[in-house]
């Protein structure tokens, strides 16, 4: 986009206080992921969870000297502002003027999954045939589209837009706004079903996307699609793809034989080799080969296009490095989209020092002076205290860059320089092209270089924050529980991620856990659940929150406060003991606690109390009981105290099935995690640990041999065993070998054999065909999922993770 704020106002009907003549080609909705002020506008975007307002001060912070806003803030000064009187329905009505005025050829996918994947082959596969756009990330939202849309500029012949609902009615809006000449509709399947009466209804509100196509490609193999499709849409052009020959596209060889993959066309055959084979992939590529081809891609193009399609890692990987470093590795692809994203991400981290390593832009035809100039205004923008450029053509423009800059032809010369072994205390961004092998790098700057790994999604814990969050009335405050290293995921850096998300609360169980997170940087109010007499000055000391739960330790912490000099009055949360009969103060104490409090320099900061059954249907009533009494027992504190507290109980049981009981505050804790009791709560949240290793080595066992110390498993057939660098050292217990436990190997359990050794296991692998060492094994994620995993050790999922070992390397991404 490229508006003056007097044309944006003109379009939008928006009213004008300030400059109308200054240029907008970028509008921003986050003030924490500005990664450039130049040209930019900040939207404060008002939903009825939220209000975007709040951040229009930490935007101007930033340098953004325009506003867009539904309410006008005259104590800022020297700032333009666009007021509007729908933040959502401004953004929708401008995007859908820069869409229709672009004249570009448009592909809109929707469907429930695959849209984003397909989005990113497609890109790849049609970038160099035509100047193309794309969704950055997946936006594809009432808001993401909009903000997609407005990237269009002149040069952009062909764009490429997902289009995503979650509820009924929304994608009428989208509709309006985005009209695509071609509609691909991919699978349709349980995502966000919850909110739809009926699949009928889902297909019906997904289709509407295509009112204005021209074309409509979608999977024929669900006959319910096919035939919605074909009833609504029988003027359009409509092919179907999948595995039904019925379909005009489908697969005619086979797919579990070793050899290339057939897909019939209309009657033409393309031929092409395969190295994944699953339905998805399968699907997917079925549905690239449709749109290809109806763009006129001829089939000797197609399958060089197919051959040389890159997997899509949809992730950014941030890892602990050497020297108190984090390396933030995205050395999958670069162009300038996914270089904004990184920088964006780069912005959730406290580290004051930062390094870049950037590569080539491989295969853009446009202007390379114009190219690097914009690449270098980004980069610019983040301050950063290095920059290494690897390749030719980058580094011709190194004077553009104003950090202290170095450039090199490939990455070993880089490595061979010893440059990034010397820094110190920063975080490393690796960005690249693929051809330049630059994850290599992290090979180098990682810390633990153990081939086991625990992968850690903290796009997926926002996401289960966020549908825990969609269950509460606005205004309440959500705590996020991090004791025991987060459950082992990492305390710091999955506080840090909730911190820069507005979390209101952390809680940890011990002092010494809030210390490390104060250390590091962490400023979100942190509550102690269980504080020790001897921590009582350090948490003092470290503006920590303690929980009391008797008159002793009230006592006691009111004597550190005093002989600490704290002259305000020292938050404090109030245990209230409603039934779990661990800690709290009883229904009988609670006027010598009221008059106690009544005469120490404390405030009850909050009260609250423990649900012991919430995830079990059978105990409602005892869970009921819980709640009447924490309801009588904290309105009566709060009525003898004088003034109102916070007061919560719900855990992420109680969220979900007790919501009428959130009071101001709730507390997440495994729900955080993307687990649940509840089935159908479990379709909506999503995995977010996946613990992996790799296989060591293959050997066929002949008929009666056996494996592993004391010889517990002797095979009766030659038997292929494979060996795995993990063990109960890892957190792997010793009860689940000998056939008890499975991992997950090419999609297929395979069962553990023999004793499970201290840094190794061995498993059966006879029945896994083209399994090779060097493959990925997956202990527990989707296939064992880590509920499966806990049922093999028969414990709960808490103590699965909190048993992993430290050595084991956690990985941080973002899908």
């Amino acid at each position: 986009m490229n508006y003056t704020v007097q044309h944006i106002a003109e379009i939008t009907n928006a009213q004008i206080i300030g400059d109308g003549n200054l240029l907008i080609k970028n509008i921003a909705y986050d003030s924490r992921i500005i990664y450039s002020i130049k040209n930019t506008a900040f939207i404060a975007i008002n939903t009825h969870k939220n209000s975007g307002e709040k951040f229009i001060e930490s935007a101007m912070d930033r340098g953004i000297k325009v506003i867009i806003s539904e309410h006008h803030y005259p104590e800022f000064e020297n700032i333009t502002w666009i007021i509007v009187e729908n933040s959502v329905a401004f953004l929708q009505k401008l995007a859908k003027y820069h869409f229709e005025n672009s004249h570009l050829q448009s592909i809109g996918i929707t469907g429930s999954n695959g849209k984003t994947i397909l989005k990113e082959w497609l890109y790849q596969c049609l970038w160099n045939e035509f100047p193309t756009v794309k969704s950055p990330k997946s936006f594809n939202s009432q808001i993401g589209l909009p903000l997609s849309l407005l990237q269009i500029n002149d040069s952009h012949q062909l764009g490429i837009f997902e289009v995503g609902i979650s509820k009924p009615h929304e994608m009428e809006k989208l509709e309006n706004i985005f009209h695509p000449q071609i509609g691909l509709l991919t699978h349709i399947g349980t995502a966000h079903a919850a909110n739809f009466s009926s699949e009928e209804e889902l297909i019906d509100e997904k289709i509407r996307l295509f009112k204005n196509s021209e074309v409509i490609i979608y999977n024929g193999d669900n006959d319910l699609v096919d035939q919605k499709i074909k009833n609504s849409y029988s003027d359009k052009k409509l092919i179907a793809y999948g595995f039904k020959k019925e379909n005009q596209v489908f697969i005619k060889s086979n797919i579990s034989k070793d050899e290339n993959i057939i897909v019939e066309y209309f009657g033409e055959e393309i031929s092409f080799p395969a190295h994944q084979r699953d339905e998805a992939t399968l699907t997917n590529a079925m549905a690239l080969i449709t749109v290809l081809k109806e763009l006129n891609i001829e089939n000797k193009k197609i399958v060089e296009k197919i051959n040389l399609l890159k997997a899509v890692e949809m992730r950014l990987e941030a890892i602990e490095g050497n020297k108190g470093n984090i390396v933030i590795n995205d050395s999958f692809n670069l162009d300038l989209d996914s270089l904004k994203t990184a920088l964006q991400f780069l912005n959730e981290y406290n580290k004051a020092k930062k390094s870049l390593v950037l590569t080539d832009i491989v295969g853009v035809s446009t202007n390379a002076k114009e190219l690097y100039e914009e690449v270098a205004e980004l980069v610019n923008d983040q301050n950063f205290d290095s920059v290494f450029l690897i390749g030719n053509e980058i580094s011709k423009f190194s004077e553009l860059f104003k950090a202290k800059t170095y450039t090199f032809i490939d990455t070993k010369e880089l490595i061979e320089s010893k440059h990034l072994t010397e820094i110190e205390n920063q975080i490393i961004l690796l960005k690249g092209a693929r051809k330049f092998e630059i994850e290599k790098l992290k090979d180098i700057l990682e810390l633990r270089k153990h081939d086991t790994v625990l992968e850690v999604n903290l796009n997926a814990i926002l996401h289960n924050i966020n549908y825990h969050k969609s269950l509460l009335k606005p205004g309440t405050k959500m705590m996020a529980m991090v004791k025991a290293n987060a459950y082992g995921l990492g305390s710091f850096e999955v506080s840090e991620f909730l911190q820069h998300h507005h979390i209101d609360y952390l809680g940890v169980a011990y002092a010494d856990e809030g210390v490390e997170l104060r250390k590091k940087g962490i400023t979100t109010p942190i509550i102690v659940m269980n504080p020790e007499q001897h921590s009582y000055q350090t948490i003092i000391e470290y503006n920590l929150e303690p929980e009391i739960y008797s008159f002793r330790v009230l006592e006691l912490f009111y004597e550190a406060v005093q002989k600490s000099g704290y002259d305000k009055k020292y938050p404090i949360h109030i245990k209230l003991e409603t039934g779990m009969h661990r800690l709290g103060f009883k229904d009988f104490e609670l006027d010598q606690l009221s008059e106690t409090l009544s005469h120490k320099n404390v405030k009850v900061q909050s009260m609250f109390s423990h649900l012991s059954s919430s995830d079990m249907p059978e105990e409602k009533e005892f869970t009921l009981k819980q709640l009447e009494v924490f309801e009588k027992n904290s309105s009566y504190l709060i009525e003898k105290l004088g003034y109102t507290s916070i007061r919560h109980i719900l855990n992420s049981a109680g969220i979900t099935s007790y919501k009428d009981h959130q009071h101001d505050m709730v507390r997440i804790g495994i729900g955080m995690l993307g687990e649940s009791a509840d089935p159908e709560i479990q379709k909506q949240l999503r995995s977010v640990v996946s613990f992996k290793t790799v296989i060591s080595q293959i050997s066929t066992v002949e008929n009666g041999e056996s494996v592993g110390y004391s010889r517990r498993y002797k095979t009766d057939h030659p038997t292929r065993i494979a060996t795995i660098p993990v063990g109960y050292a890892d957190g792997i217990p010793r009860l689940i070998g000998n056939q008890v436990g499975n991992v997950g190997v090419n999609k297929t359990l395979a069962p553990i054999v023999g004793n499970i050794c201290m840094d190794m296991m061995m498993i059966n692998v006879d029945h896994i065909p083209n399994v090779k060492e060097g493959d990925t094994v997956t202990v527990f994620n989707a296939h064992p999922s880590l509920k499966e995993f806990a049922g093999y050790c028969k414990t709960i999922t808490y103590e699965v993770l909190t048993s992993i070992s430290p050595r084991v390397k956690r990985i941080y991404i973002k899908d």
